[in-house]
């Protein structure tokens, strides 16, 4: 290791871990766990398996993710392009697996950058239900909702705020609520040097505030019987253990229950806040010295069906139609109808609700929750992005190419994995290529990645600048 542990850190954990210190002391020689998690909403995990060009091993907590060694770089596969799968480290599939999302329900992920764990959620959800992924660092939530696009995800509002303000505008309104919380980072301090060089004990302790005024704003917005999933990156006891103690203390309404584990999963530990607590042994650590993964901590909390529910429903219908982007004009819908008939012919209903259409400027977009009023909210992305209209025609968004299945396109361009000419349009180049003129759905290995557009002998590269290839 580069840095060295804080000393404040270390004398902390040996205290803790007693006996198991020297190991847990040497696992920061061991390089850091790599993972990836394959996207159900494009393929299975045994079709990926079957595509796979580097080596995978399982994760023991999560079926769809995969540990690879740290030589390959999966990052720079077209592949990671298309959505296939989501880099994620190991141990940071478990807390949204705990979640047990189902299809249909509305679910909050309300610390949700980078998207890891947003997108594992809405995998869950099967493009059912409704997501609101919210990051309240401006900073971090263009990063969100990219990663919201490049799985292909229909379902989700990305906004950003603070929690206290969601919470005043949906009181008992999610099914499920995940509250991934900021920490002092200590799971990390194998994997980022910098969360070592940021690492204090005062940091810890307004950490431990912070989480506390989090998960006080997610109480309000679960529903009666709904099910919240608390999680952090770091070992500290007054950040995991010691703030579910804090928590349910004021909110009796709450109860600890148990989650799915595997032996190399560890529980909490009730000596380490508060031992009247005996329900914090069915929280869970994750140790690097453990398994092959890096530091976490998860625990599930079930509200009681007894808890007051509040009137979110009638608010939401007073506020509804007061206002979401401008109102959609025909030619707009005209123009989306237009492209579905000549590019995508074989797109099934589901985008056909006019109510469902938003216009922000040019910007046609399709929101999964037509009746949710945003107003007075920051939205960074809502539902998925159709396209751009011009003169009563759309231009596709590149979010559409990654929602839609190859076989909905009228005109498909695909490439093998290697083929040269699929890196030249990567990078954004134009290609030498004979088919019908328009719209064309460029595919790798069957898996869609972006925009062509036909036109005589050229596909004419339609990826967008931002994401292009550099070499």
């Amino acid at each position: 290791m580069n840095n060295p542990l804080p000393t404040a850190f270390t004398t902390r954990m040996q205290a803790l871990l007693a006996d198991e210190f020297p190991s847990f002391l040497a696992s920061y020689d061991e390089p850091y766990a790599h993972g990836l998690r394959v996207n159900p909403l494009k393929l299975g995990e045994s079709q990926f398996l079957a595509l796979s060009p580097f080596p995978l091993e399982p994760v023991e907590w999560c079926s769809q993710g995969f540990r690879y060694a740290e030589g390959d770089r999966p990052g720079k596969h077209p592949y990671h392009a298309a959505g296939l799968y989501y880099l994620q480290e190991p141990s940071a599939m478990y807390p949204a697996a705990c979640l047990e999302a189902q299809p249909g329900e509305r679910i909050l992920d309300l610390c949700a950058a980078p998207g890891g764990k947003s997108t594992q959620i809405a995998a869950a959800m099967r493009g059912e239900g409704l997501l609101v992924a919210n990051e309240p660092h401006p900073a971090r939530v263009k990063a969100l909702s990219q990663n919201i696009e490049r799985l292909g995800i229909t379902n989700a509002i990305v906004t950003n705020e603070m929690p206290e303000v969601l919470a005043e505008r949906f009181p008992a309104y999610f099914d499920r609520i995940l509250v991934d919380a900021p920490c002092s980072g200590e799971g990390m301090f194998r994997k980022l040097m910098e969360a070592i060089e940021d690492w204090s004990l005062d940091k810890v302790a307004e950490c431990h505030r912070i989480q506390l005024t989090i998960l006080e704003a997610a109480s309000t917005m679960l529903k009666p019987g709904g099910t919240l999933v608390y999680s952090t990156c770091t070992f500290a006891p007054l950040e995991n253990e010691q703030t579910l103690v804090s928590f349910l203390q004021q909110h009796p309404e709450f109860e600890l229950v148990p989650m799915a584990t595997v032996p190399s999963i560890r529980p909490g530990v009730p000596a380490w806040a508060n031992p009247a607590w005996p329900d914090l042994i069915h929280a869970a650590r994750l140790w690097p010295h453990q398994l092959n993964g890096e530091g976490h901590f998860a625990a599930k909390l079930r509200k009681s069906t007894d808890a007051t529910a509040d009137t979110t429903e009638r608010r939401l219908s007073r506020k509804k139609g007061k206002g979401n982007g401008t109102h959609v004009p025909k030619e707009a819908i005209s123009a989306w109808n237009s492209f579905v008939q000549e590019s995508l012919p074989a797109l099934d209903d589901k985008y056909r609700d006019d109510s469902a259409f938003l216009l922000f400027g040019d910007q046609l977009y399709y929101n999964p929750q037509p009746a949710l009023d945003l107003t007075g909210l920051r939205v960074n992305r809502t539902g998925l992005h159709l396209g751009t209209v011009k003169k009563n025609r759309l231009e596709p968004a590149h979010a559409l190419a990654l929602a839609i299945p190859a076989e909905a396109a009228a005109r498909v361009a695909n490439y093998q994995s290697s083929d040269p000419d699929l890196h030249r349009y990567l990078k954004g180049e134009t290609l030498a290529r004979t088919g019908e003129n328009g719209w064309t759905l460029v595919t790798v290995d069957g898996y869609p990645l972006g925009w062509g557009k036909q036109a005589q002998d050229q596909l004419k590269n339609h990826y967008p600048k931002g994401l292009r290839w550099l070499s």
